[in-house]
């Protein structure tokens, strides 16, 4: 057969060979393989916060996606006769001293997690929030009448006092504004306001872990947002009888002027399991004292 004849011959197999790479094989070219979708798992960095609103906007507020991971150890656990999948964890905002303050509920999973929320803010807090001065101002019966293009409506019972309708306000629009689908709340036909427009009733340290009544192990991780001098946030572990175990300090993603994220992680040893508290705080420049103090009560797990 002449050269050309075999050329002729192989052609018409090499091009079925191609054809066949190219539709059975795994598809890449220039840019390589298409992207997949991140690990859920992987711990975000500590420079920014965690509970980033909705919006897009920086909220000085919110908790680090640094923050956590929210270790195991800083979950609250799901109501008897539930597993995970069953349940959703929605963020509270209740009231301590005139400044909002937040906590966490583990409940039945649903689609109306704004009624949730709503529902949970009216109930008030658990006996181990409420013995750390947790309080709520929103009455039962406050209710969601429609979210749209991310703006919820509303209507919440009016308060002789202006100031404790605007803590009142504040507790619903922090809590809304935790789901995706609420960037806005509009209350009694009002303009619409956000999270910034209450940010001033923050205290300088807000702690978001671990919760008033949680069981903790070692080693904890405590998250939350600071304003502080120099960004410094400091952490001590006191057990039952008041003695110090563990202590940490972390610096938070902004501060002195501003609020950022912090995450500061501790560990002790005990032999028993036992009550104890979760104490944040800022150290005074001018005398090196313990100000601007959040204790939060807990149930410590031995640890070594």
């Amino acid at each position: 057969m002449s050269r050309r004849g075999v050329a002729s011959a192989i052609a018409p197999v090499l091009v079925a060979a191609l054809l066949g790479t190219g539709c059975g094989g795994p598809r890449s070219g220039a840019l390589g393989p298409a992207p997949t979708a991140a690990p859920s798992n992987v711990a975000p960095s500590n420079a920014t916060p965690s509970s980033a609103p909705p919006s897009g906007r920086p909220d000085p507020t919110s908790t680090p996606p640094s923050d956590p991971p929210r270790a195991p150890t800083t979950t609250p656990p799901a109501p008897a006769g539930t597993t995970a999948r069953d349940t959703v964890t929605v963020e509270l905002w209740f009231v301590r001293a005139g400044q909002l303050v937040p906590t966490r509920r583990a409940r039945p999973a649903t689609v109306a997690t704004s009624r949730l929320a709503l529902t949970e803010l009216a109930a008030g807090p658990t006996a181990a929030e409420a013995a750390t001065g947790l309080t709520t101002l929103v009455p039962a019966g406050v209710e969601v009448t429609r979210i749209t293009d991310g703006l919820a409506t509303l209507r919440v019972p009016s308060a002789d006092d202006p100031a404790q309708r605007r803590l009142r306000e504040a507790q619903v629009v922090w809590t809304l504004t935790q789901f995706p689908t609420v960037r806005q709340v509009r209350v009694d036909d009002a303009a619409p306001v956000d999270r910034t427009d209450y940010a001033d009733l923050l205290p300088p340290i807000v702690v978001t872990g671990p919760i008033p009544g949680e069981r903790v192990s070692t080693p904890l991780v405590v998250t939350g947002t600071a304003d502080v001098f120099e960004a410094t946030v400091s952490v001590r572990v006191l057990d039952a009888a008041g003695r110090e175990v563990a202590t940490g300090f972390g610096t938070a993603s902004c501060g002195s002027g501003c609020r950022g994220g912090y995450r500061v992680e501790v560990g002790w040893r005990t032999v028993r399991e036992q009550k104890g508290t979760v104490e944040v705080y800022e150290v005074s420049a001018r005398d090196g004292t313990r100000i601007n103090t959040m204790a939060v009560p807990v149930l410590l797990a031995p640890g070594g």
